[in-house]
């Protein structure tokens, strides 16, 4: 959480209700969750498109170029969607889930649950959302599982608590995925009660994304058609 200036905040008479006014104008920084390997993976792709796409359209001939440019339309808005733009905003009175084609909001206190099974989710208002920016990794999972086994062979009366690494508190043994989810938990209870935590879900479809998928797709398919 951040302050603002002193500039910026209402002047107080005395230290004490200076100290309620920072309180009360004190805002909450998000907590922002996306796949640094989708990312990348991501970035990868587009650029490797982009090379092959580009030098198809200058060299080609005949109807190469403009299949190679109606590849393009249709492969990087879905490049985009499914690997730049996925990510979890986490407020202090809501958790907005951006999925490739889906934007949803959810007030803290219609989250009815998460979970990180073989993917990550949340519950809300009876529907079931996949959490894209927070993948699973078994490999992990295993991982940090064989970690906090001997964690605990290691203290045998349960002294120390097996997420956490003995001597160093800032290092947690759980899988990424299942930190972020425990995190989100914790945050939905806290946050549940707060009079700008309630409402409902909503979704809106990202047409920004939609719309040239489509467009690529449609120009992809007249020119394979006529071909």
């Amino acid at each position: 959480m951040t302050s603002p200036d002193d500039d910026s905040a209402p002047a107080a008479s005395s230290s004490a209700s200076s100290a309620s006014s920072d309180a009360e104008t004190e805002t909450f920084s998000d907590r922002i969750y996306r796949s640094p390997s989708g990312i990348a993976g991501g970035v990868l792709l587009l650029g490797l498109s982009g090379w092959l796409g580009i030098d198809a359209i200058v060299r080609g001939e005949g109807r190469t170029p403009w299949l190679a440019l109606a590849g393009l339309f249709f492969a990087v808005p879905v490049v985009i969607a499914f690997t730049v733009r996925p990510a979890v905003y986490a407020g202090q009175d809501r958790l907005l889930v951006r999925n490739p084609f889906r934007t949803i909001t959810l007030p803290w206190a219609s989250v009815e649950g998460l979970r990180a099974g073989y993917t990550s989710e949340v519950l809300a208002g009876g529907s079931t959302y996949q959490l894209w920016a927070i993948p699973v990794s078994l490999r992990q999972r295993k991982r940090a599982a064989r970690q906090q086994a001997r964690a605990a062979s290691e203290d045998p009366f349960g002294t120390a608590s097996t997420h956490v690494a003995a001597g160093r508190p800032d290092e947690d043994r759980r899988a990424s995925s299942d930190a972020a989810i425990g995190d989100l938990r914790e945050l939905a209870e806290l946050n549940a009660e707060r009079e700008g935590a309630q409402g409902a879900p909503e979704v809106r479809w990202a047409f920004e994304v939609i719309a040239p998928t489509l467009a690529g797709a449609v120009l992809l398919g007249v020119m394979l058609a006529i071909g």
